[in-house]
């Protein structure tokens, strides 16, 4: 059977540089699993590979659609699978990349088709997150799945009111209606795990933001604030610099704001990856041990 290695972790965990050496070593080319870096335009706030990376290698699921579609992990699933069938017609090794734990699970493990939602079920929370914001349905999420609450990135609107039309609709819960077996796969899965030390991660995640400010990260912003309503721009790093627009920071509160909030991110990511079975843990500095461990594993 060919070979998915995934390389999962938080922000600035360094995925995108073993990424590229593991593909170097067994020729593979590289899915982005990142929920963000689907999205066109969206490039320095969702630290895509640059340029010159993804012309070392070929890179997929990158700048696929606009801001103002939604892409759903179920669709990713469909549409990573049906990439993987052909991809492994003429490769042994293929490299599933990103921190979106949702996106990398409906890969390697599937869940549960979850219920569609009627119009009216849609219509009550569009409603309340109309007249009283996301805070009123992540509360409602906390009261009534603390366990998905736990591990859902809470600043994503879409997948928190997702949780709650499925919950409405079913009567079940979401955390219960994602928490089934591992589908099949004609490909066998190698999971990775960057786990960095929290203070080491933290300084990265700021040397990160200070990079991303000097490369043009709020002219980015300023560009896509005609989008902000977008689900794709409920993102860290934009919805910072579109309340300084807006008046409500100031340039430098934006910043410090992007930092603490990536760290929360972090620490939510961290969560997820904690709760999830298979994965090897290395730090930053293991890539040569990464890359012995990948061997053993694939027996080449």
């Amino acid at each position: 059977m060919p070979h998915l290695i995934v390389i999962a972790g938080p922000t600035a965990s360094g995925k995108t540089a073993l990424s590229l050496h593991l593909a170097h070593q067994f020729h593979a080319e590289i899915l982005s699993g990142d929920a963000r870096q689907f999205y066109r335009g969206m490039d320095i706030g969702t630290a895509k590979p640059t340029v010159a990376e993804r012309a070392q290698v070929p890179h997929h699921f990158i700048d696929t659609l606009d801001p103002s579609g939604e892409y759903t992990a179920g669709q990713f699933e469909r549409d990573a699978l049906e990439f993987l069938e052909n991809y492994f017609t003429s490769h042994d090794v293929a490299i599933l990349v990103g921190g979106s734990g949702l996106y990398i699970k409906a890969v390697t493990d599937g869940f549960d088709d979850l219920p569609s939602t009627p119009p009216e079920v849609r219509a009550k929370f569009d409603a309340l997150r109309n007249e009283q914001g996301l805070s009123a349905l992540v509360n409602l999420l906390k009261a009534q799945d603390p366990s998905y609450a736990a591990t859902v990135d809470l600043d994503n609107p879409q997948r928190v009111q997702r949780a709650l039309e499925a919950m409405e609709t079913s009567g079940k819960l979401f955390s219960a209606m994602r928490a089934a077996q591992a589908k099949a796969r004609p490909f066998q899965v190698h999971r990775i795990l960057l786990h960095p030390e929290r203070d080491a991660l933290y300084d990265r995640i700021n040397a990160r933001v200070d990079a991303m400010i000097e490369a043009g990260l709020e002219q980015e912003a300023r560009g896509l604030y005609p989008m902000k309503s977008f689900n794709a721009l409920q993102t860290v790093g934009y919805q910072e610099f579109f309340d300084h627009f807006d008046g409500e920071l100031t340039r430098d509160d934006a910043i410090d704001k992007i930092k603490q909030h990536t760290r929360n991110y972090a620490k939510r990511q961290f969560t997820w990856f904690k709760k999830q079975d298979g994965f090897k843990k290395f730090t930053l500095e293991k890539e040569d041990d990464v890359l012995r461990h990948l061997r053993d594993q694939m027996n080449v």
